[in-house]
């Protein structure tokens, strides 16, 4: 008996897709292969997944279809149902094939123009529309003004005329089809500016859709570049260095001062302390110790750790946000598309009545053939919907060059057309709200010495640790001009806080657990537990003979946040909702601040984006955020907002700098 095979997987990164109908374009070229059972392209990813039964079809089939129906394959991961282990990277100079993707940061914008030959191709019809036109204004002979819009109409519909051919060998007919068919009309009747500025003006609008989802979709290979491609891990009795993609859950990985976790794991020795704003948006890095839960791309700050590994490379926390970030992305169509959809329905019919047109009464009334063809490429033109085509393009720029000189960029025509329905607002705290770094909130000393002392006590100590904490002690010793005094044998205890003696007396500055490991009695437990209540952090001062004082402090709020709910809610926006993955207290206390009276706390990025699709529920919503994160819930927010400085959350949509 024969076993029907299992099923191959393959992931190819698609170049040269300009829309949504290119994508749709490859998903039927591809269909139309024996042995394919389901085709997925992701115009905004740029990504296709195509399933595909190995003993009918091959791998170098699929790539051939793709570069037959003009497009490139920049790069490949294989995977199959029994296999998900990852490949090296290699190059296929015979296919043109990436396994890796490339970790370059995006071109500038003046980059992309010159050297993408997109961009190029419309720079160049611009030149020639604009030199025809000259031509035209100096009455100079009719037939030079045609040579450069012809050598405009060349150049921008290349690519469009290239498109419709292939849709129409596929037996499926686009706006491409019909924009070059209309524009060679326009060319026959002598309309040929016209037909120079409606191609050049079509060629500019997909080439910044060409642009700005390639920023996207560097934006989600740089968040995939968070985690070290290598990682140091202890076997047998050894420690070696080893790509992640190769480490296996339960192995133990070694991580010192400095470097960024490789894999989500949990704490097995060492004391240390995290920062996890990257996948937490806590802006307080973590103490971590024996017990603790370590995430892939967070960095490990001052102290050794051993962890053993709980998920491999393609299952971390990282690797989730990326999926749920390409998810979103996928699930949602752009309103610019919606000419193209129109199109496979209205291109057909156009072309058969001008068809008939041309036909019909020449054959059933004898009249003369060349009038009606005229006519029926008189109606092609006209039918042409130039206003359709022109204005998505023409409204994207103008919105663009308008907002940028007010500080804002927007990444397209929809998110224009979203803002002005938005009913719900929801926020991200650290970075947004807040400042993103802990500030002194209040000294409080215990009765033995002053305020005053207390902070310079802990400033003195804190001055040599690199803690933000100890930063923010510093600096506001600093602000109220301090001497600071330098201390003898500084000790730095991971995860707990610092030792040091002024003269023979030895003063600590650290967390609770420093003061219960030294037996230092903490006889003012309703006070910390006030300060924790009001969403600080408490650092507590004191000696071997008992604590002195505590500083709380706490995330500053942005000096215009308060302003700018108010100003929401007097334009009209009823409902702001915070969401955080910051402790509830911490929440609670910020959006009293602020004057927001619903938020959810204590939220990884998944669960960001859940309180995100909930709120799309109940109407149209909008995201504001600032790290990465917030990547997935700005991704599927009706619009995102993000507050400028991070590149990774700078390209779901939009920015404010």
């Amino acid at each position: 008996m024969t076993q029907t095979p299992s099923l191959k997987t393959q992931q190819v990164q698609v170049g040269g897709m300009d829309c949504g109908s290119c994508a749709k374009t490859i998903e039927v070229g591809l269909e139309q292969i024996a042995g394919v059972s389901e085709v997925s392209v992701s115009f905004a990813t740029g990504r296709l997944q195509v399933s595909y039964d190995p003993l009918q079809v091959s791998e170098a089939t699929i790539y051939d279809r793709i570069k037959a129906l003009g497009y490139t394959v920049e790069q490949s991961s294989v995977a199959s149902s029994h296999d998900h282990t990852d490949s090296c990277c290699h190059n296929h100079s015979d296919r043109a094939v990436q396994v890796c993707p490339p970790t370059q940061n995006p071109d500038p914008t003046w980059k992309f123009w010159l050297s993408n030959r997109r961009g190029q191709s419309v720079i160049l019809a611009g030149i020639g529309l604009v030199l025809g036109l000259v031509t035209q204004h100096l009455a100079l002979p009719i037939w030079i003004a045609r040579t450069f819009y012809g050598i405009g109409i060349v150049i921008a519909g290349y690519p469009i005329a290239r498109a419709g051919l292939f849709e129409l060998r596929l037996r499926r007919a686009d706006m491409n089809l019909l924009m070059t068919i209309s524009v060679i009309g326009a060319v026959i009747l002598g309309d040929w500016f016209e037909g120079a500025l409606v191609v050049f003006l079509f060629s500019l609008g997909t080439t910044l859709q060409v642009f700005t989802f390639g920023r996207t979709r560097n934006a989600i290979r740089a968040l995939m570049d968070l985690t070290p491609p290598t990682a140091s891990v202890k076997r047998g009795n050894r420690e070696v260095t080893v790509p992640v993609e190769s480490i296996q859950i339960g192995e133990i990985l070694t991580i010192r001062p400095g470097q960024r976790v490789a894999l989500d794991g949990i704490v097995l020795t060492g004391n240390s302390t995290i920062d996890q704003s990257p996948i937490t948006g806590e802006s307080i890095p973590e103490d971590k110790a024996p017990g603790d839960t370590v995430f892939a791309g967070t960095l490990n700050q001052i102290g050794f750790l051993e962890v053993k590994v709980t998920h491999i490379k393609s299952d971390t926390t990282v690797a989730k946000i990326v999926h749920l970030v390409e998810q979103a992305q996928e699930s949602r169509a752009p309103s610019q598309q919606w000419v193209d959809r129109f199109a496979e329905v209205y291109t057909p019919i156009v072309i058969l009545i001008a068809i008939l047109i041309a036909l019909i009464p020449p054959l059933a009334f004898a009249q003369p053939f060349n009038v009606w063809f005229y006519r029926s490429l008189v109606m092609l033109v006209i039918a042409c919907p130039c206003a359709l085509v022109i204005s998505t393009p023409v409204a994207i720029v103008s919105a663009i060059g308008a907002a940028t000189r007010q500080g804002v960029l927007f990444k397209g025509g929809n998110a224009l057309e979203t803002s002005g329905r938005i009913s719900t607002l929801a926020f991200d705290k650290t970075g947004t709200i807040t400042q993103g770094l802990p500030v002194v909130q209040k000294v409080y000393s215990f009765g033995k010495v002053s305020e005053n002392m207390v902070l310079l006590i802990a400033a003195s100590l804190e001055q040599q640790s690199e803690h933000p904490l100890a930063k923010a002690i510093v600096v506001k010793a600093l602000q109220q001009e301090m001497e600071l005094e330098t201390p003898e044998n500084f000790t730095a205890l991971p995860g707990k806080g610092i030792q040091a003696n002024f003269g023979e007396l030895l003063y600590f500055v650290g967390n609770r657990r420093l003061f219960t490991d030294k037996e230092i009695p903490l006889f003012e437990e309703s006070l910390l537990a006030e300060i924790e209540q009001f969403g600080q952090i408490p650092v507590l001062v004191g000696t071997t003979n008992g604590l002195l004082g505590a500083i709380a402090l706490s995330d500053g709020i942005r000096l215009e946040a308060t302003e700018a709910m108010r100003q929401l809610k007097r334009v009209g926006l009823k409902q702001l909702v915070m969401l955080t993955g910051d402790r509830a207290a911490v929440a609670k206390q910020i959006a009293q601040q602020v004057g927001i009276t619903e938020y959810q706390a204590q939220l990884l990025p998944e669960d960001k984006l859940k309180a995100i699709q909930q709120l799309r529920s109940e109407g149209v919503v909008g995201m504001v955020g600032d790290g990465i994160n917030d990547a997935p819930a700005l991704a599927a927010a009706d619009i995102s907002f993000a507050v400028g400085g991070i590149d990774i959350a700078l390209e779901p949509i939009f920015r404010t700098q």
